[in-house]
Order: C-alpha cells, then structure tokens, then sequence
C-alpha cells in the first residue's frame, strides 16, 4: 500500500503548533547581550538586535546633576575601575568612564551610555525594558525623557523592584506597562520577598500589568493560571539555561530575560 500523502491544511496546521511556543514567547537581551558584549553600553544594545532579540533590558540611575545614566551597579568599579557612585558624579563625568575594556580590550572607549543612546536604538517592532534603580525620583526624569522619544508607548515596558515607585511610574505614566521584579519568595527582613497571591494582590492594588520574577520563583500551570486570570502579565529572568527556559516557556510565560539572546532563541528551536 501506499503511504496517504499529509494535505496541505495539515501540513500548515503541523507548522502553526510547531513555531507557536517561540513566537509566543518574548526573548529579552539582559543588558543587551551581555555574554558576548560589555553589558549596559551601547555596543551590547546593538548586538542585541543583531541576535534578533524582541526586546533590550537596561538599567536605569540618575547622576549627581538629576540626568539618567545607563548602568547595572551605583558604583562604577565593577564595570568601569572608577570605585565611586553614579550618584556622586555628574552626567558628563559619569560619560569620561570607560565601560567596556574590562569585558575585552576590543571594546575600550565604550561609554556608560545615556538613556537617549539606548532608545536611538530600538527598531520598530522591538522594545525596551527599563529597570527603575534609582526610586521613586526617578520617575518625573523618566516620564520626561520618554515624552521626548520617537518610540510607539507600547515599546516601552518599565520594571521595578520596589512596588513604591513602581506603582509611582504607572500613576505618572498609565500608558506605558510596568511590572514588578520579583525574587523567590522570603520573609527574610533584609530582602523580603511576597508570596504568589501577596504579589498579586498588591500587583493589582497598584495597577500593575505583569509580574517579572527570577527563574527559582516556584511556579506550576496553576500558579501561571492565577496570574493570568488576574489580569497580569507573567514575565521571567535572568535564564541562559535552555532546559529552564523551555520549561518556563511551555509554563505559558509571556517573555523571558537572558544574556543570550541568540543562543537561546536556536536553542528553544530544537
């Protein structure tokens, strides 16, 4: 006999289910793509997109002057040799450090980038992440820069640890979604941390549209359920594991946050 040759509908239908899971999911290049490039600089920014990354994730802090600088840490040495604050320089002293010899010699020169740097360089389509590190006085710096900015409202996400000036940035700025960062649960008093139905419920009470929670936050089909019939988002970092990521991603999570943008969307592939 004869083997029945698959039609053409189910060959599309076979496609469809197959590519689904990766489309659905965001990939979000952690401070750019930061395993091959100095994080946080504008080098690592465009690498990202190269990588075909759906999103960049960057951090934000405001100078001695009140202007946003780009950079994981309040003090600079770790990605720049300077051992002092952001917060104790100027913009344009800040922008003397070089943040990008410490990766590879290759990237000396690279600047801790402005917050107008980093949006230039998001292509239509893509987004932006923008960690709120500095606290609730951040955020009328903030609006302002992105009342100023070519990008469409919803290419913009904000995330925050802090629930205060999270909730702050969603009042000032309802257009834009904000989620909030979240660890693995504790009570310990130095880094609390809420449980799955605390986070929700304070979630909703500040108007947030999503959680973004560490990879070892313990969640199950029904825990994604719950969320989701709230009303919120479900987002996860920071994961460069693609047995973790493929784990979260059939959970039905919404993006997911890695220093290997690239890499990691092959390896979801496969």
């Amino acid at each position: 006999m004869f083997a029945t040759r698959p039609t053409l509908a189910a060959l599309v239908f076979t496609a469809l289910v197959s590519s689904t899971p990766l489309r659905a999911v965001q990939i979000v290049a952690h401070r750019g793509a930061s395993y091959d490039a100095p994080e946080n600089t504008v080098a690592s920014g465009k690498l990202a997109f190269q990588h075909h990354a759906d999103a960049l994730e960057t951090d934000l802090w405001l100078t001695k002057d009140g202007q946003i600088i780009i950079s994981h840490d309040l003090n600079a040495k770790r990605t720049t040799g300077r051992d002092v604050k952001l917060s104790e320089l100027t913009l344009a002293e800040a922008r003397q450090l070089d943040a990008g010899k410490w990766k590879d010699p290759k990237f000396a020169g690279e600047k801790l980038p402005t917050l107008e740097e980093l949006l230039a360089l998001i292509p239509p389509g893509k987004r932006i992440f923008l960690e709120q590190k500095a606290g609730v006085e951040l955020v009328p710096v903030l609006k302002a820069a992105l009342a100023r900015t070519r990008l469409k409202r919803a290419q913009l996400v904000i995330i925050d640890f802090k629930l205060a000036s999270a909730a702050a940035a969603k009042a000032a700025m309802p257009d834009l979604e904000v989620l909030w960062l979240l660890n693995p649960p504790s009570k310990d008093p130095k880094k609390p941390s809420p449980d799955l139905d605390e986070a929700i419920a304070q979630a909703k009470a500040a108007k947030l549209d999503g959680l973004d929670v560490n990879y070892k936050f313990p969640m199950d089909a029904a825990a994604v359920k719950k969320i989701k019939a709230a009303g919120l988002q479900l987002h996860v970092w920071t994961v460069d594991d693609p047995v973790v990521a493929r784990q979260w991603r059939d959970l039905g999570v919404d993006g997911i946050t890695t220093n290997r943008a690239g890499w990691l969307r092959e390896q979801l592939t496969q």
